[in-house]
């Protein structure tokens, strides 16, 4: 487990944070970002962004009154690419039946 201080990125923090869980941490191991919340955005796009990448999102939870803290575990190279083209897929999904739905009307 390794735990990673994003607070001084401010808002900033999500391509240095799925960086280190690409370099940082070994498949299996699980790792804690700790980031600052200004909005709350911050908190749905930390998550989107780990769904958008196929590792597991395992906890998110405020840490102090300005911080949140959410822990990631890194899946195998063959888990996360098939995550990734599920997601993909259900996107093209959802645009295509947006586009038919636009048409209708």
């Amino acid at each position: 487990m390794k735990r990673y201080d994003l607070r001084h990125l401010k808002d900033d923090f999500y391509d240095r944070m799925v960086e280190l869980i690409d370099k940082g941490i070994k498949v299996g191991e699980v790792g804690i970002f700790l980031f600052e919340v200004g909005d709350f955005s911050s908190i749905q796009k930390s998550a989107d962004v780990i769904r958008a990448t196929g590792h597991d999102l395992m906890n998110s939870l405020k840490f102090n009154e300005v911080d949140w803290t959410i822990v990631v575990k890194k899946v195998d190279e063959e888990t996360r690419k098939a995550r990734v083209e599920k997601i993909e897929a259900e996107e093209e999904a959802q645009a295509a039946e947006a586009e038919t739905e636009e048409k209708a009307k």
